[in-house]
């Protein structure tokens, strides 16, 4: 299925995923914002103490939070994304960030770095 956004001169076929390795959650470290609201959605999903989430889950930078990440390969993986499935394990509950992808402002005038990411991008 072709989704479009208006501003993006490119549309993301979401079928593309389903043969791709997971290259929007896998690649360079960077960060994986999480709200507060997010992060206690996430907890509950995974039944556990917004304590034991915050301990085992998330990384302080400055003043906000984001989901840790794990050495894989060459690069670093999301925690939450299972290499043998090829998914997210946290999919229904996923942060704001990983619902907008591949529609950040940055690709905007960085199409070829998405495309490259992206196996599911259509130049329009």
């Amino acid at each position: 299925m072709k989704i479009y956004k208006k501003g993006f001169n490119y549309c993301f076929d979401s079928d593309a995923c389903n043969e791709c390795a997971g290259n929007c959650c896998i690649g360079a470290s960077g960060y994986i914002w999480v709200s507060p609201d997010e992060i206690l959605k996430i907890a509950m999903f995974l039944e556990m103490s917004l304590d034991k989430f915050y301990e085992k889950y998330l990384k302080k930078v400055k003043y906000r939070f984001s989901l840790r990440e794990i050495e894989y390969n060459d690069g670093y993986r999301c925690m939450f994304f299972d290499t043998q499935k090829k998914q997210c394990k946290i999919y229904s509950v996923r942060p704001a960030q990983c619902i907008s992808f591949p529609f950040w402002e940055h690709f905007k005038t960085n199409i070829k770095e998405v495309e490259n990411e992206c196996p599911g991008i259509v130049r329009l």
